[in-house]
């Protein structure tokens, strides 16, 4: 029989699991390219091969474990920035800064790593689902300050994340790609 290494067995599979979660994501970020297999996440954990399946039936049922667990984290960094911002145009700017900063800790590379490692219906579609509520708040924001067609001026912005987030990615200088996306977005937010 298995030892029990908390208070109740409940807490003790929760635990574990977090473990399994925490290892899986620090292989994915050491290896981007790589699913690492159940016996890698296991054996980072001290856990044997079978014993990971007590917790998790397959790689894609832990690769859905570390998104599940990594997407809440985001949104969460997300609205506190955003909510710090007291108008419409610091809370774009905000969102902008936020994601260059998930870029710079790495949280950008685990989430496009998933998604090229693990390309199943149910990961596209949380993906999605995701990143369409992390776009909610600029729709909001560009319609509070009157524009035309804010989903498409989200698109637009989201964009310039993107490249700004390549830049910090290429050159690791977060601030330098912040400043020049500020600059380009600034003039528009003003007028």
């Amino acid at each position: 029989m298995p030892r029990i290494d908390a208070p109740t067995v409940a807490e003790h599979r929760a635990e574990r699991e977090r473990a399994l979660i925490d290892a899986a994501r620090s292989l994915l970020t050491a290896e981007p390219d790589r699913v690492p297999t159940l016996a890698e996440v296991g054996e980072l954990t001290g856990l044997s091969r079978s014993s990971v399946y007590q917790y998790y039936a397959s790689r894609e049922d832990l690769l859905s474990a570390v998104v599940s667990d990594s997407f809440p984290r985001w949104q969460e960094r997300l609205d506190a920035a955003i909510s710090a911002a007291h108008d419409p145009r610091g809370r774009i700017l905000a969102f902008v800064r936020a994601n260059l900063e998930l870029v710079a800790d790495g949280e950008h590379a685990l989430a496009r790593t998933l998604s090229a490692v693990a390309p199943s219906e149910d990961l596209a579609r949380k993906s999605r689902a995701f990143h369409d509520r992390l776009l909610v708040p600029v729709v909001d924001a560009l319609t509070e300050l009157g524009v035309p067609d804010p989903e498409t001026t989200t698109d637009l912005i989201t964009a310039l994340v993107h490249a700004a987030s390549r830049r910090v990615e290429q050159t690791g200088d977060l601030e330098r790609a912040y400043a020049a996306t500020k600059a380009l977005l600034e003039p528009y937010l003003q007028g």
